[in-house]
């Protein structure tokens, strides 16, 4: 059996492989239907997709394709009830720019067993001011699900009101910015009280001038978010307490 300093060693030195696979979940994409293995820069990303032009998991194709009405990506129609408002179609398309684009959703990457995708985000913490924005500009909409991953009617090749749904504004089918943000796409987002620039939510949106707020926050969950309980030494005084087991040892 190791000796107790090496299993302290192991736990808290920095470079132990907890903290490297934390590490890994900092600048990834998810294994998904149109996602580059890779992030990388992508130059030529269009319209709200531009972004993360700098740091991106999707294509300039994917990012053209992420802005029309009815695309190759997953054959969706915005306009099932109805002609989707311009002011509420935009944050979809953002939130499809976020899903596709972004490279700091590692810490709510999960295992998925469907057709299309082998990984999905689950609980992202979307920031308050985004949630409630999407619903100030949504709620006049029509649609005919809460769950817009399933359930659909694809028999025509893209997706219709289930037999037997009626079109309603989002206002009576969701209630509330928090169950449009966390129920439309199964969980996948998190409503919380934290607002931009708190370092502790997603954002869908941010002022390119001013960089990525979303690789601090990934960060703070992936390193930062630790369990409760009693604090670690620094390194110096974990030396200084392992000294004189180690001249025991030696």
């Amino acid at each position: 059996m190791a000796a107790p300093w090496v299993l302290v060693l192991l736990v808290a030195w920095p470079g132990a492989p907890g903290a490297a696979a934390q590490e890994s979940l900092l600048n990834v994409c998810m294994d998904a239907k149109h996602h580059k293995t890779e992030p990388g820069p992508e130059g030529e990303l269009f319209g709200q997709c531009s972004l993360w032009k700098d740091n991106a998991c999707c294509t300039a194709n994917t990012s053209v394709e992420a802005h029309l009405d009815q695309s190759y990506l997953y054959s969706f129609n915005w306009d099932h009830c109805g002609v989707m408002p311009a002011k509420c179609k935009r944050h979809f398309i953002q939130d499809t720019c976020l899903y596709e684009c972004s490279p700091n959703l590692g810490p709510w990457i999960e295992e998925a067993d469907t057709s299309w995708r082998r990984q999905r985000v689950l609980h992202v913490p979307l920031c308050r001011e985004d949630c409630e924005q999407w619903w100030e500009d949504c709620q006049d909409t029509f649609t005919c699900k809460v769950n817009w991953h399933k359930g659909w009617n694809w028999t025509s090749g893209t997706n219709r009101c289930p037999q037997g749904s009626q079109c309603r504004r989002f206002a009576a089918v969701f209630g509330s910015a928090a169950a449009l943000c966390e129920q439309v796409w199964s969980h996948s987002y998190r409503y919380t009280e934290y607002e931009r620039g708190s370092g502790r939510c997603i954002q869908l949106w941010w002022d390119p001038a001013e960089g990525n707020p979303n690789v601090a926050v990934a960060r703070f969950y992936a390193l930062g978010a630790a369990p409760p309980g009693p604090p670690r030494p620094p390194v110096p005084a974990l030396l200084g307490l392992l000294l004189p087991v180690l001249r025991g040892v030696l």
